[in-house]
């Protein structure tokens, strides 16, 4: 059989570093091109991964054609119409978090992958990190659990700081809520179960605390920053419960790593026909929490 052809949708850092290497690398999948909103950011990254450059509304509509799955390293409120086109077009989905930048938008490409019947997988990195990903099913099986604590503090936005993650307008727009959010999120709700509630406030500069009520009864509290000083940035999980407490793993693994499981898991769910775990209906819920945190910030700002 042929490999699964799959195409990268944008340019920028991530895929740079990231979705482009992993994919033109990847044994099981043939990557078809690489679109992007700037046809020489395309064609430069078309020709550094040895494959075809498209860009415009028929550029995305003719690799969308040539493809089987689209990946995706675009702002949320980029990817989630081109996703929605994909998916109409029963192209399976690969996609970054968040999955949109509104809970509307993140339904609207669930509702087009169920109506196409295509499977879909959203890259939350800590998911795909190898030791991480075992740890969150270790703990999820095991139970029990009082409470957690998160936090995930970046200095994207430190002084000194030069990260090429920095020019990002909708990282600078939606802060570390929208960004490092998701991932604090994916590790707590397949543990802990889904969020009930949510109550947020956010302090300057872009510090934002959440108190999470879970289905499972317990609850979490989670800070998110990308902000913080260089020597303060870390990232953190620690469950209490009865047995004990337990701390997340450093991950070990590259982001290309991570992201070739990612591919993997979409490949092995189109190859069984068993949804992924962490598809497109989690990254719409995981959305959903986010604005909903939103929410209660705007009512605490105005209250």
């Amino acid at each position: 059989m042929s490999k699964p052809r799959i195409a990268l949708f944008g340019t920028g850092p991530w895929a740079q570093m990231t979705q482009g290497p992993a994919l033109a690398a990847h044994p099981g999948a043939e990557l078809t091109g690489v679109w992007g909103r700037r046809p020489e950011a395309a064609g430069a990254l078309a020709a550094t991964l040895g494959t075809t450059a498209y860009s415009g509304d028929e550029g995305a509509d003719a690799l969308i054609a040539a493809s089987d799955a689209v990946a995706f390293a675009l702002p949320p409120d980029i990817q989630a119409p081109l996703a929605v086109r994909a998916a109409a077009a029963g192209r399976h989905l690969l996609l970054d978090k968040p999955v949109a930048a509104t809970a509307e938008g993140a339904r609207e490409v669930a509702d087009a992958a169920g109506r196409s019947g295509v499977f879909s997988v959203v890259f939350f990195t800590s998911r795909f990190e190898s030791a991480v990903s075992r740890w969150i099913g270790e703990q999820a099986a095991r139970g029990g659990w009082f409470t957690a604590h998160a936090h995930w503090l970046g200095s994207l936005y430190a002084d000194g700081s030069d990260s090429p993650f920095a020019a990002s307008p909708w990282r600078r727009e939606k802060g570390g809520l929208w960004d490092v959010g998701p991932h604090a999120l994916s590790v707590l709700l397949p543990v802990l179960g889904d969020v009930t509630d949510v109550t947020a406030v956010r302090t300057e500069p872009d510090l934002t605390h959440l108190v999470l009520r879970h289905a499972s009864g317990t609850s979490s509290s989670v800070a998110l920053s990308l902000s913080a000083p260089k020597a303060g940035a870390s990232t953190g999980v620690e469950l209490s419960g009865t047995h004990g407490v337990e701390r997340m793993p450093q991950g070990r693994d590259t982001a290309q790593t991570s992201f070739e499981s990612a591919i993997d898991g979409l490949l092995q769910a189109v190859r069984t026909g068993r949804a992924h775990e962490v598809d497109v209906r989690f990254g719409a819920r995981v959305t959903e929490v986010l604005t909903r945190a939103e929410e209660s910030i705007g009512a605490h700002a105005h209250a």
